[in-house]
């Protein structure tokens, strides 16, 4: 399987957690299901065999270089090594510190490979933060490190912003993983505008809107009900609104939250941003559980997530559903093709940096499989 652009780096996530498992399932899947697109594993390949081998799948594995991911597919699941060599130690459903450095190093490298144009996108397999807090990990989330790897040194990041998509529903939570006492102080015209504009942008580069129809939640019952319930819709949410239309976006808001999630009402927009997270996850978790794809807005590269958590409380069990994460690759895949079609032609051939693991020796293992071998 060749493809006329390099195929997505998928990350290990937490390898206590299902995201590695989700992986073997998602390979798997592609026999039934001839939308998977191609995409290689950033990680360790024995791990990948040992869990294979827990769960009772044949799932053969190709130590590979990305270049070659694409045509491997087919018959193997692609994993790139961990450019460090580490060896992955973790056992299920038991999270540990130790392995937090497998889970930033998957996350960094995955990064560099599209950076480098070797892979089209990101997608990231669900980590945990409190896990890598003990170990000093700074950021506020997932999100934030990627922004963070986004920019050049000593440049201020991106601001990221979280899309929930699916095909019956997309929303965009306002401010993200922050008290509700603390979303009046930070809910200002400033972020409705940034959050509002960089959510338009990207609709349209990499989504194909010519013009993006958005929606604003109030924050308050009623959208404040003129401010009787609450001035924030008045006087901040209205006049951000108000200043996005003079610019020419198509948005209409502050409306009430409670009225905007139904069908009806669903069909008038194509995004509702909301001022808290959960007003913004709950009807889509509701009503796209299994299929919603949390994709980061406003970096300079793809990323896309499976819209769920590590579960460890079900990891090595075999029974976690890999459909979010098959539907971040395929959403993945299909933001990569929109955005490779509006590039012009280059002038002349890509030149692909040569591979940084071209000369690392093949372990020889029962199960381990090599690009050149035949099933």
């Amino acid at each position: 399987m060749i493809l006329d652009r390099p195929p997505l780096a998928l990350t290990l996530g937490d390898p206590a957690g299902i995201g590695p498992e989700l992986a073997l399932a998602a390979w798997r899947a592609r026999s039934v299901n001839p939308g998977v697109p191609p995409f290689f594993v950033v990680g360790d390949p024995a791990f990948l065999e040992r869990t294979a081998y827990r769960l009772g799948e044949t799932v053969p594995i190709a130590e590979i270089d990305p270049e070659t991911a694409a045509e491997v597919f087919p018959r193997a699941l692609p994993v790139v090594p961990l450019p460090s060599g580490v060896a992955i130690a973790a056992e299920p459903a038991k999270p540990d510190p130790a392995h937090a450095g497998a889970t930033l190093e998957s996350i960094t490298a995955a990064v560099g490979f599209v950076q480098a144009g070797r892979a089209s996108a990101v997608v990231t397999n669900p980590i945990a933060k409190y896990v890598l807090t003990q170990v000093g990990f700074a950021h506020p989330g997932h999100t934030e490190f990627l922004a963070a790897l986004s920019a050049a040194p000593g440049a201020e990041p991106p601001l990221p912003v979280m899309m929930i998509w699916s095909e019956g529903l997309s929303v965009v939570p306002v401010t993200i993983h922050v008290a509700l006492r603390r979303v009046p102080e930070l809910l200002t015209a400033e972020l409705v505008m940034r959050t509002a504009r960089i959510v338009a942008a990207d609709l349209t580069a990499r989504f194909g809107m010519a013009r993006p129809r958005l929606v604003l939640a109030g924050l308050n019952p009623h959208a404040g009900e003129a401010g009787t319930m609450g001035t924030e819709d008045r006087d901040v949410l209205a006049p951000a609104v108000e200043r996005l239309r003079a610019e020419g976006l198509d948005i209409r808001g502050p409306l009430p939250a409670d009225t905007l999630f139904h069908q009806r009402a669903r069909a008038t927009y194509d995004v509702a941003l909301a001022p808290t997270h959960d007003q913004a996850l709950i009807p889509i978790k509701t009503i796209a559980f299994d299929e919603g794809v949390n994709v980061t807005l406003g970096l300079p590269f793809i990323r896309t997530s499976p819209d769920h958590g590590t579960a460890f409380d079900i990891a090595g069990q075999g029974v976690a559903r890999p459909d979010s994460l098959i539907a971040a690759l395929r959403l993945a895949d299909r933001l990569a093709r929109n955005v490779a079609a509006s590039r012009p032609p280059p002038p002349s051939a890509d030149v692909i940096p040569m591979s940084a693991y071209a000369d690392r020796p093949r372990p020889a293992r029962p199960t381990h499989f090599e690009p050149t071998d035949e099933l």
